[in-house]
């Protein structure tokens, strides 16, 4: 009785334009979600509608009685339909699509069914009731962790090709069943989204192979009006064949300006790591990248033709790299090192590359590629487990030094063999970022002795503007006398605010 009386109260606010209604997990039920559909059908003048009922056991039934409300207000222009967790199935979001599909003023959509037992069936229908929104500009697809195969996913982008107005879409199929036809059949459909602006596209956990990313990126490759792009596709079977392909589809959005690509944990080698950078060459617009490759295979080559990539978007002010576990040794480091050198607008870069083998030699390159970067302000760099030395910490810092405009530096060196003396010559290039105020420097498992700590010490006492310093040492060979000469460097560092220093090692201080 209470939402349907909740709904035949609606019915008399027939002047109502704006409406948000939360009633998530109320145990509503499919009666109750009709009553409220019921309820919406009299209020002719809605405009703007909100309606939460996540959790609330609603049904076929439920989602049924909701739409055929909907149907009724035709001066809807911007809806929000939370659903999730509702046990509904075919002939609900049959029963749903057909409401949505008349109203027709629909300019903003958002339905989120995350977590319910949609199929191929229902998300066919859903993708029927869309083709006729055709005045939508943004629609949200919230289906993540559902049942939707390749009849589905190639429906849903059949329905939202009769979309020519859309400029903004993000569409969640994670974790739904989805191989390379429905992967094509949705490029195929975007392809006719020629007005996209914005896209951010979730087919995380799905099984896509190379057939079904190359039909992607033939998609994109159309989608030429796109400024911001964000593609995740972690958890798939992708390898060089649909890498290149993506690389291929993305040269053509000639447009974009913020791109967010995440291919991790997939089959991609040395020749799909080089022909993402290509196709990343043409994009020549880019401001801001975010590239997720870990756990790949792309190995020197891979790493050194992204680098070259990299080198001809020089308009890139903020780069996120994620190149973790990916066989890079010193010649992909320094090839990486190579291409940022011309990227000299970059003023805040985030580069992994732990759990590789760069050694000296391409902690060195990486180092002299940075010391270019002369408008880096922040700098974050994930170098651990990667067999650097002394003399690779040395030439690192010597590059750092460099970046004279540094005000936020992490720098991670976990389980190196950087020593004493890398410590030391750390120390003597930080005292050269005299902007620094935010410092962290996890040197954890790294055989820093006294001298070290004493070293590193000195350098810190000459960066005078540190406002927060965090310092992990722990697991090293500091005595007594290294933790005093620590001590006399940080008490030079007068305007330090916060301070978070870990110290414990193998032997007592």
């Amino acid at each position: 009785m209470g939402a349907s009386g909740l709904g035949s109260g609606l019915e008399k606010c027939i002047n109502l334009s704006n409406l948000t209604l939360n009633l998530i997990s109320n145990q509503i039920g499919p009666m109750g979600a009709s009553g409220l559909g019921s309820g919406l059908a009299k209020c002719i003048n809605l405009s703007n509608l909100t309606l939460n009922l996540i959790e609330n056991q609603i049904g076929d039934e439920g989602a049924s009685g909701l739409g055929s409300g909907l149907a009724k207000c035709i001066n809807l222009s911007n809806l929000a339909l939370y659903l999730s967790e509702n046990q509904i199935g075919a002939m609900g979001a049959s029963g749903l699509g057909s409401g949505l599909a008349k109203c027709i003023n629909l300019s903003s959509l958002e339905l989120d069914f995350r977590s319910s037992q949609i199929d191929d069936e229902c998300a066919s229908g859903l993708g029927s009731g869309l083709a006729k929104c055709i005045n939508l500009s943004s629609l949200t697809l919230d289906l993540e962790r559902n049942k939707i195969g390749d009849e589905g996913a190639s429906d849903l982008g059949s329905g939202l090709a009769k979309c020519i107005n859309l400029s903004n879409l993000t569409l969640n199929l994670f974790r739904n069943q989805i191989n390379d036809e429905g992967a094509l059949g949705l490029g195929s459909g975007l392809a006719k989204c020629i007005n996209l602006s914005s896209l951010k596209l979730d087919l995380r956990m799905n099984k896509i192979d190379d057939e079904g990313a190359s039909g992607l990126g033939s998609g994109l490759a159309k989608c030429i009006n796109l400024s911001s792009f964000r593609l995740e596709l972690r958890w798939n079977k992708i390898g060089d064949e649909g890498t290149s392909d993506l690389g291929s589809g993305l040269a053509k959005c000639t447009n974009l300006s913020n791109l967010a690509l995440d291919l991790r944990n997939n089959m991609i080698g040395v020749i799909g790591g080089s022909c993402l950078g290509f196709g990343l060459a043409k994009c020549i617009n880019l401001s801001k990248l975010a590239l997720d490759l870990r756990q790949n295979y792309i190995g020197d080559e891979g790493a050194s033709g992204l680098g070259s990539g990299l080198a001809k978007c020089i308009n890139l002010s903020n780069l996120k790299l994620q190149l973790d576990g990916n066989q890079i040794g010193a010649i992909g480091a320094s090839g990486l090192g190579s291409g940022l050198v011309k990227c000299i607008n970059l003023s805040n870069l985030t580069l992994y590359l732990s759990i590789n083998q760069i050694g000296d030699e391409g902690a060195s390159g990486l180092g002299s590629g940075l010391a270019k970067c002369i408008n880096l302000s922040n700098l974050t760099l994930h170098l651990s487990g990667n067999q650097i030395g002394d003399e690779g910490a040395s030439g690192l810092g010597s590059g750092l030094a460099k970046c004279i405009n540094l005000s936020n530096l992490t720098l991670d060196l976990r389980g190196n063999q950087i020593g004493d003396e890398g410590a030391s010559g750390l120390g003597s290039s930080l005292a050269k970022c005299i902007n620094l105020s935010n410092l962290t420097l996890d040197l954890d498992g790294n055989q820093i002795g006294d001298e070290g700590a004493s070293g590193l010490g000195s350098g810190l006492a000459k960066c005078i503007n540190l406002s927060n310093l965090t310092l992990d040492l722990r697991v090293n060979q500091i005595g007594a006398i290294g933790a005093s000469g620590l001590g006399s460097g940080l008490a030079k560092c007068i305007n330090l605010s916060n301070l978070t220093l870990q110290l414990r090692s193998f032997e007592m201080i």
